[in-house]
């Protein structure tokens, strides 16, 4: 792992390490004037500052001029980063991103404090305990969210077609996030529906688990899996590999590339398929990011599955964490690839368009809620054009579901008043539809590619 050294002299010259960077005189130069606007705000400015919380601000605005997820982790935040991984942290439970000064939410996670309370992907929290967030970093605004357990937080939320600001106090808890719940659906009790709502640690061993259970009860009943990647914001990228892995038998699952030949890679599948060739629909939504994007890209590149929902946040950027000093002074959290989907698409600023476009529903009607997403977020990377990712050669070969016809994506049965989720219901019934129809489905599932 590359480690990253910056060593500070105070005073009027700043010396910095230039390991790997051209030390022409203009570098030279702007790192003095940098030392010399140091120098000015350490020994004038109106009250005494910590040489300490400028050094940061200076490495924070630095990394943040590169793009959204750029970042340096405070020894602190890095412990918290590492803790999140594990599927266990403290805080209120939710994701969350800069945007025009305000913190924005990506998703809340199930069954946590802020989901509890209602807060919604798409948020805009203005307020911490009635003090401003404008001003402040995105990780000062995390900092100010953390907190000793039983402590309490009001928030100040602004919600899109709400004309007030919402109120929430949010008693803080420990976050254990059980990252895969399943339980069986449809009418006739037949359809495994798997919910997976982060990828941390816990993923892999959480899935085997469900789909094992669920082959168990359904036995020779089951149609079909629902996988739903809704809200889901990512996480770790070996386990976001081990989901798509498991519903695939052959073929690439995910591609990167970065300005050097050592951040580019390929990842293939396995044989083994946790679903056994039956229909699967993944479900997304604008709060699915970055691993959920790269599972339902790779699912949808095979034919695999149909992607059911509203086009996704589009993080297709991959994120390296560079221990400084061993940890002890943090770490960088640094951009250096992009992913691309099994056919050379890019994720980046440009999101994964579902199959079938669903959008949720209320008794009051249909949902149309702004989520925000990567194209929205200031320096947010471009995704590269088709054309210019590298060749994929027969990457997707081996599809098991091809096109849905259309006379099942037409179908569009009444639902009953009390509907709560209509996207989930609409999965249901595609699902039970194809399985109804003997020619329909002749015409959708083929034979697994020799």
């Amino acid at each position: 792992m590359r480690n990253v050294f910056i060593g500070m002299v105070f005073g009027i010259l700043l010396a910095i390490p230039l390991t790997g960077l051209t030390a022409n005189s203009d570098t030279y130069r702007q790192l003095d004037l940098f030392g010399d606007i140091f120098e000015r705000i350490h020994t004038d400015y109106v009250t005494e500052v910590e040489d300490k919380d400028l050094i940061e601000a200076a490495i924070n605005g630095m990394l943040a001029s590169l793009d959204p997820h750029s970042s340096y982790l405070s020894p602190d935040h890095f412990r918290d980063m590492q803790e999140q991984t594990r599927g266990e942290f403290g805080g209120l439970g939710i994701e969350v991103t800069m945007e025009n000064g305000l913190v924005k939410v990506v998703a809340p996670i199930d069954d946590t404090p802020a989901a509890i309370a209602g807060i919604k992907a798409g948020d805009l929290i203005s307020h911490l305990d009635d003090e401003p967030i404008q001003g402040l970093t995105l990780d000062q605004a995390v900092e100010k969210m953390r907190g000793d357990v039983n402590t309490k937080l009001k928030l100040t939320v602004l919600r899109e077609g709400v004309d007030q600001p919402l109120k929430f106090t949010i008693t803080r808890a420990i976050i254990k996030v059980e990252s895969v719940r399943s339980h069986i659906e449809g009418d006739g009790k037949n359809i495994a529906y798997v919910r997976i709502t982060t990828f941390n640690e816990k993923t892999k061993n959480g899935l085997e688990t469900a789909m094992k259970n669920l082959k168990q009860d359904l036995g020779d009943n089951m149609i079909g899996v629902i996988l739903d990647l809704r809200n889901n914001p990512g996480g770790l990228l070996d386990q976001a590999i081990i989901v798509a892995d498991a519903f695939l038998d052959k073929g690439q699952i995910v591609s990167t590339r970065g300005r050097h030949s050592r951040d580019s890679q390929r990842f293939d599948s396995r044989p083994g398929d946790l679903a056994e060739g039956k229909p699967i629909i993944v479900m997304i939504n604008g709060g699915s990011a970055s691993a959920s994007e790269i599972v339902a890209g790779a699912l949808q590149d095979h034919k695999r599955a149909v992607i059911l929902g509203t086009k996704s946040f589009g993080k297709g950027s991959v994120q390296v964490i560079i221990p400084l000093s061993g940890g002890r002074e943090g770490a960088l959290k640094l951009t250096n690839a992009r992913y691309f989907t099994p056919s050379g698409r890019s994720i980046q600023a440009k999101g994964i368009e579902p199959d079938i476009e669903v959008h949720q529903f209320t008794p009051e009607g249909e949902q149309r809620i702004g989520l925000p997403s990567e194209a929205d977020l200031r320096n947010h990377l471009e995704g590269e054009d088709e054309a210019d990712a590298p060749d994929r050669g027969d990457a997707v070969s081996g599809a098991v579901i091809e096109d849905v016809p259309s006379e099942i994506l037409e179908l569009d049965r009444p639902l009953d008043e009390d509907v709560q989720d209509y996207q989930l219901v609409r999965a249901i019934q595609i699902l039970q539809d194809m399985a109804a129809n003997s020619t329909l489905v002749q015409d959708t599932i083929s034979t697994q590619a020799n």
